[in-house]
Formats: structure tokens, sequence, C-alpha cells
């Protein structure tokens, strides 16, 4: 064994004993090196860990905002086109059995429209907290927030369960008297409500993905539930490969079952994601939490459920004129989905980016996201203006519209269509006063809309010039609110002075 070993503290001293001066400097030198080396070693790996410890900076604090609001909100509005594309194919497949069956699905419209009301909306108050906390830094109270969103949803679920055993058929009562009427419309919406926790599950996963900057599995979970729907629907309604023949429950169970393909779908990627993790068989509510979310849902909420309480008048107004002018209303909503179902889902894109960078006092790049949103759903409804315009009697034709349909439809198409440039202002102004935590605004802008404007003016305009008349009051209430818009706009601008 060699007894030359020496230790590397003796390096220097057994230089000099043994070798010449200049050896001795050349084995100094790299002794000094070495012990640089082994410093710099050090601190790269001290680096290292702190790399790993410091949480990736969100891509809605610092992407340049057009990229960000394209990634965010192009995959969110595909997958809506998807979801209006369902809604107008359910529609006429249902048209298919008869046209009573589509006054069917059109008189259960409010009552599905409050179910999502509620989905949507508590949910939109999920992803403006969570969003809010992450741009804030505070990941804790984010984690919080969805699990207490989580809670909240699961009592909503139980509620519209005991509305669909119960309430229902009394619901139809309200329009008519016809007991085929009532009887399919019965078995159409108890369906649609008792089975609604896929709903209320599958919009929650793809708001919590969206609040931390991911639309790219919103995306998925919506095409998969909406793919699903689409196929089943005839399958379930005519009674094809070997299935029985549902007629209107058919659409219904096609329509659930969607829904609960999107809810599982979406529990697979939501498990998955880096900045929420939602352990869902856990349930709690954090009292802060739930009073943060329900600033900004209840008043989502109420602004969505109004549109409920807005088709139930309008439908009794028309159908003190003739039932066909409630199953145009009801096709109308289908049709308009295509053009307004993009512009909600630039607005869902938007929306994140807005309370992340509130939460972050960016506001540079709040006004930069707000001013392209603005021009990005101008278009999209002019261009869904021009098609209700000029080829109203095709887009009705989807339907199986009779002559007297095709004649009351026109009309109401073209005059309904001038009020989309407008809408698309209110639409984007409403989702900075919800980024900002201050949902109440909308709420009262979609109050003044619906109930406070069009309802009065549509009874108003009928009275006095007829059914054709009724149609305006949608431009009249779209001026109103773009005012009343603009001035909260100016108040809230104030708060953006960081």
């Amino acid at each position: 064994m060699c007894s030359s070993y020496i230790p590397l503290f003796n390096i220097r001293q057994y230089a000099c004993w043994t070798l010449d001066a200049d050896i001795g400097a050349c084995v100094d030198i790299i002794f000094h090196a070495g012990t640089i080396l082994l410093v710099m070693k050090k601190d790269i790996e001290d680096r290292k860990e702190t790399i790993k410890e410091t949480p990736k900076e969100n891509k809605l604090g610092v992407m340049p905002v057009g990229k960000l609001l394209a990634s965010m909100s192009i995959p969110t509005m595909f997958s809506m086109l998807i979801q209006a594309l369902y809604n107008i194919v359910d529609s006429i497949f249902v048209s298919r059995l008869s046209e009573k069956a589509l006054t069917a699905v059109s008189l259960a419209f409010p009552m599905q429209n409050l179910l999502i009301a509620f989905a949507v909306g508590i949910s939109v108050g999920i992803c403006s907290v969570v969003s809010r906390r992450l741009g804030e830094k505070r990941e804790d109270e984010a984690f919080k927030a969805a699990e207490t969103g989580y809670a909240i949803l699961l009592i909503c679920t139980v509620a519209f369960m005991l509305i669909g055993v119960f309430f229902s058929g009394p619901f139809f009562r309200i329009y008519t008297n016809d007991p085929e009427l009532i009887q399919m419309g019965t078995s159409y919406l108890r369906i649609c409500l008792i089975v609604s926790l896929g709903c209320f599950l599958g919009v929650f996963n793809e708001k919590i993905l969206q609040a931390t900057g991911d639309t790219i599995h919103p995306m998925i979970i919506q095409l998969c539930g909406a793919i699903f729907n689409i196929v089943f629907d005839p399958i379930l309604i005519f009674g094809y490969f070997g299935f029985p023949a549902m007629g209107i429950e058919g659409a219904a169970y096609a329509t659930v079952a969607g829904q609960f393909v999107s809810m599982f779908v979406g529990i697979f990627y939501a498990k998955r994601n880096q900045y929420v993790n939602i352990k869902f068989l856990r349930f709690s509510i954090d009292r802060k939490a739930a009073k943060d979310i329900l600033q900004v849902g209840l008043p989502s909420v109420v602004m969505q459920g109004i549109g409920t309480i807005m088709t139930s008048l309008m439908n009794a107004i028309l159908i003190t004129y003739e039932i066909v002018a409630t199953t145009v209303f009801g096709v109308y909503f289908k049709l308009q989905s295509f053009v307004f179902m993009p512009v909600f889902g630039l607005n869902s894109g938007l929306m994140p980016i807005l309370a992340y960078n509130y939460g972050a006092k960016n506001r540079e790049r709040m006004m930069k996201a707000i001013r392209l949103g603005m021009i990005v759903a101008f278009a999209i409804m002019v261009l869904g203006m021009l098609a209700f315009m000029l080829i109203p009697d095709s887009l009705l034709g989807l339907f199986e519209a009779s002559p007297r349909m095709l004649e009351v439809g026109e009309v109401a198409l073209r005059r309904i269509a001038l009020s989309f440039p407008l809408a698309a202002f209110t639409i984007i102004l409403g989702a900075l006063f919800q980024a900002m935590g201050d949902g109440y605004i909308s709420m009262i802008t979609s109050l003044t809309r619906q109930i406070g404007i069009l309802i009065p003016s549509a009874w108003l305009l009928g009275k006095l010039f007829g059914l054709d008349a009724i149609w305006f009051s949608f431009i009249i209430a779209e001026v109103v609110v773009i005012v009343l818009s603009v001035m909260f706009f100016g108040k809230e601008k104030k708060k953006l002075e960081f």
C-alpha cells in the first residue's frame, strides 16, 4: 500500500518542502482554484434547491396579453361552440317527433336555464376567488376556496333534485292545460333536474382549471360531454342499435349522460392540477371563502337566473297571441347560442386574466385585456347579426318549421339581431366587474335589461302594435343597459389606480 498519501490541507506545505518555488506556486494556484470550484458547485446546488422550492410564475401574470387571451379563450370558445351545436342538434331531433315536442322542450328551457345559472354562477364565484388568491400568492386560501365551492355545489344539486321531483308538473301547468304537452314537458324536465350532479360538477371542474390558467382541459371536458350527447341523442330518441325508442325522454337521458361524461373527465384533470388539488370525497366549508364566493357567485346566479324569469314571463306574453310564438322564442334561444356562446367563452377566458392581474395590481395588463376582449366580442356579434338578418328562413328550416312558424320567426330573428353588437360591450364589462369582486354590478345591469326594461317594453309594444313589435324590446333594453354599464365602468376605474 502506498505510504505517500498526503491530506489536502498539507498539499501547499508538502510542495514547498519537496519542489522548487515555481512548482510550489503552481500547486498553490491549483489549491485555490479547487477551493473556488468547490464553492461554486455548492452555490449552484443551493440555487437549484431554491428554484425547486420557488413556484413557477403563473402565465396569467407574465404572458403577452394578446397571446394569453387567445390561449385562454380560443379553447373555451371552441368548446362552447360544440355546446351550442349540441343545443341545436338536440332540438332538431326533438322537432322530428312533433312541433308539440319542440314546444315542450322550449317551455322547459327556463328551468334548465335556472339549473345552469346556479352551476355556472357559483362556479364563476369560485373562479374569481381562486384566481385572485393565486394572483396575491395566497395558495392555501385558493385551495380552501376551491373546496368550499365544491361543497356549495353539492348542496345546490340536492336542492334541484327536490325541485325536479315535486315541481316539474306544476311548472308546466302554469302555461297550458294540454295534457300531452304537460306529460312530455314534465317527463323531460324531471330527468334533467333530478340527475343534475353531472352538470354541477362538470362546470365546477371547468372553472377550477380556468382559474389556474388552464383552458385546454376545460375544452376537452366540454367536448367529451357534448360529443357523447350529440351521438346518443338520435339513438335514445328514435331507438337505434337495439336501444328502446324513448322519444323526448331519450333526449333528456342523453343530456344528463353527457353531463356525467364531462364530470368524470373533469375530475380526472382537476386532480392533476398543480395549483389547486381537490379531494372530491372530502367536504369542508370555510366561512370566509364561502362569503367571498357567494359575493361574486350569487349576483352571477341572479344575473343568469333572471333569464329564467325573463323567458317565463316572455312565454306568458307570447302565448296570449299564439302558441307558435313561444316555439319561435325557444328556437331563437337555441340559434342565438351559436353567437353568444363564443362570446361567453371569450368572457370565461378573460375573467381569470382580469382577476389575477387585479390581485397582482397590474392595471396595464387589465386594460389591454379589456380592449382586446371588446374588439373580438364586437366582431363576433356583428357576424351573428348578419347571419340572422340574411338567412333567417334557412336557420328556422333546421327545425321543421311550419309556414306560420317561418312567418313569425323571420321577423323575430331580424329584429332581435339588431341588439347583438351592443350586447358585446356589456358582456365584456360584466367580466371586469366580476373579476374585481363587484358581481352585484352585473346583477344590476342584468336585472335592468331583462326585467326592468325588456318585459315591460315587450308587453307595451305588443298591446300597442301587435306581436311583431314585441321583438323591438330587445333593442330598447340593450341601449339602456350599455349606458348603465358605461356609468358603472367610470366609477370602477378609480379602483384600478394602484
